[in-house]
């Protein structure tokens, strides 16, 4: 049960992790590049994208 649990808090930090990949400022192809990156190395991607990653920018102006 813990390694399903630590499993699925892995899958919605990634689906977070993507959302602001999204939501970022970075262009498209940095973006596609760290997508594939989070989503083919999950664990490693994840930590990888926290430190270098594109962060999302949610005080842009709409």
């Amino acid at each position: 049960m813990f390694k399903g649990l630590l499993g699925l808090i892995l899958f919605v930090l990634d689906v977070w992790a993507i959302a602001s990949i999204f939501n970022s400022n970075a262009t498209g192809r940095a973006k596609l590049i760290w997508i594939i990156v989070v989503a083919a190395l999950p664990f490693a991607g994840l930590i990888a994208w926290y430190f270098a990653g594109p962060k999302a920018n949610y005080n842009a102006p709409r």
